[in-house]
This record gives C-alpha cells, structure tokens and sequence, in this order.
C-alpha cells in the first residue's frame, strides 16, 4: 500500500507542477504502476473544471479560454509542450533518422517547433471559444476533465506500443509500460469519460488515443522508435485531439 501511494503521489510531481515532492524511489514505484497516469490525469481535470467555474462567473468565453490554457500549462508545466516542440523539430529536419533524432534532442527550439507549438495552443484556444459558444456551453469543465484524462491515457498508449530510442525518462517510461497497464488505464479513462459526458466523452476519448497511434506512427516512421519527447508531444495531442473533438465534430454529430 506504501508504494501505491508513493507512487500516486509522485505522478503529481512527475506530470505536474503541483509540489508534492518528489523522489528517484517514488520515481520507481510510479513506473510500476503507470496506469496512474489517466488518474493523475482526472485530477488534473477537475481542478481545470473548478478553475472554469470560477472564470466563467466573471468573465466572457475569450478571456476564459485564455485563462484556461495558462492554468493548464501553470499546472502541468512545459515538459509536454516542449515535447511536442522537440517533437515537430525532428519531424522538420531532412535526411536520414539519426539527424532527425538529433533535431529532436537539441536543445534549440526550430521552426518546426514553433509551428508545431503554434498549431497546438491555437487549435485549443480555438476548441475552447467553440465550447463555450455553442448551446452546450456548460460542458465546458467537464470537456477538460475529458480532455486531461484522455491525454494521459495517450501516453500510456504511446508508451505501451513504442520501443524506445534512447536513455532517459521516456525510455524508463516506454521500458516499463506492461499491457495491463495500458488495459487497466485505458478502462479507467473510459469509465471516467462515460461518467462526465456519457458517449461524447467516450468519442473524444477514442478520437484523443487515435491521435496518439498517429504520434506514434509517425515516431516511427521518422525515428525508429519513441523517446521521451514522443510521449510529451502525445500528452498535447490527445488534449487537443479531444477538445476539438467535443468543441466540432461531436456536436455537428448531435
């Protein structure tokens, strides 16, 4: 029970900024029990859900979309964005997988980078507006617990499929991910997603873990394998994936 929650407690601190300490031993544990991560990811949500509360009271749909996506990287910090950054810097390079992989590992951020990034929090300001301005607005603290529990279930998936390129956290990461990890996460995130929307929320989720088989193709195809960048870049891209799921497609479906 000891290392269950110690390693529940250091997936906050693993996948947030929140300050729960942290330690290389709950390190280890968290990597035995990487089903945590849509739980952590849950978490995360409902207090991005508690946040848009609170702003939707005061505030109109810009300045609350606004406000989201500054909690969402207050709270979850930039490691995954700057996967992601990492991430769109391989994919831009030309030439053989070795020098993609080392665009990937350089510390400079490139244009592909940039873009990728640019892409990324337009497409969530522009999921957030849609949100809010449809008749549906009030489902907006629950699209982001959707949205948070999906894209930690997209690393989860990433992760299980991948083969790791090199050391690292992403490699411990990749390395450790059993099947059942990626069973037992995957039934939680869909129970979670069916409770707070019901069939939208199972949708957006399928759409949010489709979006990280994509990523991982795609690492594949141009790497040879996943690194801890690739399970970042696949946290932003299961969120968004999902967001812009429930802010388009799903109520065009209704």
């Amino acid at each position: 029970m000891r290392n269950f929650i110690l390693a529940f407690r250091n997936g906050f601190g693993f996948l947030s900024t929140i300050p729960v300490g942290i330690t290389m031993e709950g390190i280890e544990n968290l990597m035995k029990h990487i089903y945590l991560f849509p739980v952590v990811g849950s978490v995360i949500g409902l207090i991005l859900a508690l946040i848009v509360i609170a702003l939707t009271t005061f505030f109109p749909p810009t300045i609350v979309s606004l406000f989201v996506i500054i909690s969402i990287y207050y709270i979850t910090g930039f490691n995954h964005i700057d996967g992601l950054a990492d991430f769109g810097d391989g994919l831009a390079t030309h030439g053989t997988k070795d020098k993609k992989i080392a665009a990937m590992r350089d510390t400079a951020i490139g244009t592909g980078g940039i873009v990728f990034c640019m892409i990324a929090l337009i497409g969530l300001f522009a999921s957030l507006i849609s949100i809010q301005e449809s008749e549906f607005f009030v489902v907006l603290p629950f699209a982001l617990i959707v949205a948070e529990t999906s894209a930690k279930q997209s690393m989860v998936t990433v992760a299980a499929f991948g083969r790791s390129l090199h050391k690292g956290f992403g490699a411990m990461t990749v390395n450790n991910t059993k099947r059942s990890d990626l069973i037992l996460g995957t039934i939680f995130s869909a129970a979670v997603c069916y409770v707070v929307l019901g069939v939208m929320g199972i949708s957006a989720f399928i759409v949010s873990q489709l979006a990280g088989l994509l990523v991982l193709n795609t690492a594949n195809r141009h790497f040879g394998g996943v690194s801890g960048d690739v399970v970042g870049a696949s946290n932003e891209i299961g969120r968004l994936a999902a967001l812009l799921y429930i802010g388009g497609l799903g109520w065009m479906l209704l």
